[in-house]
């Protein structure tokens, strides 16, 4: 986009970047969630090896590898914390919003760019999505960046010019990273988007020009083919597993979780995308006497909310943020209508600073509230292995997969699930289940080492040496065997047990004797 010059035109961006990540270090990781995904990147940066992504030790497909590459990267560089765990979503946020940012200034003015940031780093979707570890920030910021930087492109393509070429490349770079942060939508919503708006301002020669610029379609090759290649070529059954199962059936198919209306999303976007949600629906009544330029932009922005909104509205399964990629057009569309609304005087524009930064701040507060409650979090459990686990000692995960231990933990190796891996059940529910199991059938030696069956409970216990067993404090009525262990932690009805090798109780599990009892189990 336009060049800029000076030190200070940064200075809003570089604001923005910290604030956004200003109380990532706040809470402990949400499960599953950030457990899982921060886990595989744990699991990546300890194993040594970058290009399989591997949960509990085993080939974990669900997703490709650009966010476990950034974490690890992050985790490698800035220590072992939470705020480095959280360092991909942070950026995909800050992405978006410095490509709004720049795309207003372009098409717009100063003052509606610095508008739009505002409106965008006090959107709760923004700053929230921001600081959870997952992928949905990171894809939906490269969504952003495409779509803006390819309108860029259209707009003065439109006006006589040449395709901008440093435009164009941004465009298509973000569109392979998409690619490689979730998958498919990182090019299928971007095009989407670009194809229906130029059709309906009926320019048919420049999205002709756009879709056919030959060098983008080789550095989108470049950048995200590799890893496919490379995948397909280790596990022969990669592409079905990845493109249609975690893709097609995912989108088309229910039994996923989370089932939600068709009228989710539009709620989620007016409540947790306010106040642009609310400006952006204000500004509507303000579209006479527009001129040509603007009329364009607001299609563009207004197909952008409405064509991803029912795109991720069809399927049955719907999480919040899935959504993330329309908090951006909402930002541009508020500060547009905002700048209608309000003539740029001082006292104003000061109001509308400090009614924005209040609600920042409120909404800060609530999250320095809420990052001490988190009921599924076990990190005190894990940071008590983490300082008693030694050498040769064996860690159990009993009917449960606790995601955020091996990473507060500092596990180097995986642990040994024990759980009813027989049931028909495993293959029915989207669970923490059915994840390790789909994993074991890309490593079926592996698999059969990590996910022992609950009759096979004395191999995972015997061998000598210490073994650590977390699973519900409940579980002793039909383990008894972990009577003869000592409880050292607890949290949320999950304890940790620490099982000597020389205990007799384990001596006799492991002679065959009978130490646990799954009757009436499922």
């Amino acid at each position: 986009m336009t060049a800029l010059s000076g030190r200070r035109a940064w200075l809003p961006l570089a604001l923005a970047l910290l604030w956004l990540g200003l109380t990532g270090f706040l809470r402990p990781l949400a499960v599953p969630d950030e457990g899982r995904y921060v886990g595989v990147a744990w699991h990546m940066l300890t194993s040594g090896n970058w290009l399989l992504p591997r949960l509990d030790g085993l080939p974990y497909f669900h997703k490709p590898p650009l966010f476990y590459w950034i974490t690890a990267a992050s985790l490698a560089l800035f220590g072992h914390s939470e705020w480095a765990a959280r360092v991909a979503p942070m950026l995909g946020a800050w992405a978006g919003t410095t490509a709004c940012w720049l795309f207003a200034r372009r098409w717009w003015d100063e003052r509606v760019a610095k508008l739009a940031l505002v409106a965008l780093v006090a959107q709760p979707l923004v700053f929230v999505g921001a600081q959870y570890a997952n992928l949905d920030m990171l894809v939906a910021g490269c969504i952003a960046t495409t779509i803006l930087a390819c309108a860029h492109a259209a707009l003065a393509h439109a006006q006589g010019g040449r395709l901008p070429r440093a435009a164009m490349a941004t465009g298509y770079l973000f569109a392979a990273l998409g690619l490689l942060a979730k998958g498919l939508i990182g090019i299928v919503l971007p095009g989407m988007v670009l194809v229906v708006w130029l059709a309906v301002t009926r320019r048919p020669r420049t999205l002709l020009a756009l879709m056919a610029w030959w060098p983008g379609w080789l550095l989108l090759a470049v950048v995200a083919g590799p890893w496919f290649l490379l995948m397909q070529r280790e596990f022969a059954q990669f592409a079905y597993y990845f493109f249609y199962v975690q893709h097609f059936a995912r989108f088309s198919q229910t039994g996923f979780n989370n089932p939600q209306p068709a009228w989710f999303y539009p709620l989620v976007l007016l409540l947790f995308a306010a106040p642009a949600s609310l400006w952006a629906l204000a500004g509507l009544r303000r579209q006479a006497g527009a001129e040509p330029l603007h009329r364009q932009l607001r299609w563009l922005l207004w197909l952008w909310v409405v064509l991803v909104t029912l795109f991720f509205s069809q399927p049955h399964s719907k999480l919040v943020g899935y959504i993330f990629p329309v908090a951006f057009p909402l930002g541009l569309l508020a500060a547009d209508a905002f700048a209608r609304a309000v003539p740029a005087t001082r006292w104003r524009l000061l109001l509308w600073r400090a009614g924005t930064t209040l609600g920042v701040a409120l909404g800060l507060v609530a999250l320095v509230w809420a990052s001490g409650w988190s009921p599924h979090s076990t990190r005190t459990l894990g940071e008590a292995l983490r300082v008693r686990l030694m050498p040769g000692d064996r860690v159990v995960f009993l009917e449960a997969f606790y995601f955020d231990v091996p990473f507060y933990a500092r596990l180097r190796a995986p642990v040994v699930v024990v759980d009813h891996w027989g049931s028909p059940e495993v293959a029915r529910q989207d669970n923490w289940r059915k994840e390790l199991a789909d994993a074991a059938e890309f490593d079926p030696e592996r698999g059969r080492q990590l996910l022992v069956p609950v009759a096979d409970l004395p191999r995972a216990l015997c061998g000598g040496g210490v073994t650590w067993v977390l699973a519900a404090d409940s579980a002793p009525r039909d383990y008894p065997v972990l009577a003869a262990g000592e409880v050292i932690a607890s949290e949320d009805k999950v304890r940790l047990w620490r099982l000597p090798g020389d205990a007799p109780a384990l001596s006799d599990a492991c002679r065959g004797t009978p130490s646990a009892n799954p009757a009436g189990k499922s």
